[in-house]
């Protein structure tokens, strides 16, 4: 084209080389910034199968320390369905019952054990559990099962180490023990429990048995009963530091005569 000079004049076009200022959309732009993104291969049977498998240990370890923690928690049902098991149907564990009872724990009935439960459960007569009795004895142990019980004997067996708890589980023995009609324990019976009590504890006891054993005695009250054990505790093996003419200030009342004449009857043993 020529203008009116008569010059050419030159009319600008696009190039369509690389260096053109072509627009892109944001799409070309993107792309060519990001790497393409990868398809993502479908699971195969393999992989599926190992999440399954992780996904089912994972439930079977969360579901055992449920039930562990479950087993581990008192149940109050549980104690009373562990309970009828040696009651059958009455309300309370007869002989027995408590045979079994015994039994399944792994104790004889004469173990001391067995009378430290039965002061737990604050039992009233001896070869007998309530069903009230198991259930508070038992809540405060916190033993719904067998199981539970035999791994706490051991604990129940230390009770007897501490010389309060001894001393309580003493005086219950008296009550336990004895005919609830009689204020008294008949001589035989007393024998047994202060040989369950102090024999293993009292070097002096085999001697003291024997007193009983040759004496008039027929029964004991509860002073006697209690005088016996604080002899045993504060009285020395030779007798020496004992007194009749204090001992009555420093025993239960009335005077202790039970223990005036084990003393004079085991020193004419000695001399003779």
């Amino acid at each position: 084209m020529t203008n009116r000079h008569g010059r050419g004049e030159t009319t600008w076009q696009p190039h369509s080389s690389k260096g053109s200022l072509r627009s892109c959309s944001s799409s070309d732009c993107f792309s060519k910034v990001m790497p393409p993104r990868k398809k993502r291969r479908p699971a195969s049977g393999d992989d599926l199968s190992a999440k399954k498998s992780r996904h089912d240990s994972m439930y079977r370890k969360y579901d055992s320390t449920r039930i562990k923690t479950e087993e581990e928690a008192f149940s109050s049902k549980r104690c009373l369905e562990w309970f009828y098991e040696y009651a059958g149907t009455e309300d309370v564990v007869g002989p027995e019952g408590m045979e079994k009872f015994c039994e399944d724990i792994g104790v004889e009935p004469e173990n001391v054990v067995m009378l430290v439960l039965a002061w737990k459960l604050d039992a009233q007569n001896m070869g007998y559990f309530t069903l009230q009795e198991w259930l508070t004895g038992m809540t405060s142990l916190q033993c719904d099962t067998t199981e539970k019980l035999r791994n706490s004997l051991d604990c129940l067996r230390s009770l007897l180490n501490d010389s309060t708890n001894f001393k309580l589980i003493y005086r219950y023995a008296f009550d336990f023990a004895r005919e609830k009609d009689q204020r008294s324990l008949d001589i035989n019976t007393a024998k047994c429990m202060l040989g369950l009590l102090l024999g293993k504890i009292w070097p002096l006891f085999p001697v003291f048995h024997q007193f009983l054993e040759q004496s008039k005695y027929k029964v004991i009250n509860k002073d006697q009963w209690c005088n016996v054990l604080e002899f045993s505790r504060t009285i020395n093996l030779d007798l020496s530091n004992y007194d009749e003419d204090g001992a009555s200030l420093f025993f239960l009342s009335p005077g202790p005569v039970l223990l005036d004449e084990f003393v004079e009857w085991y020193k004419d043993k000695q001399m003779s």
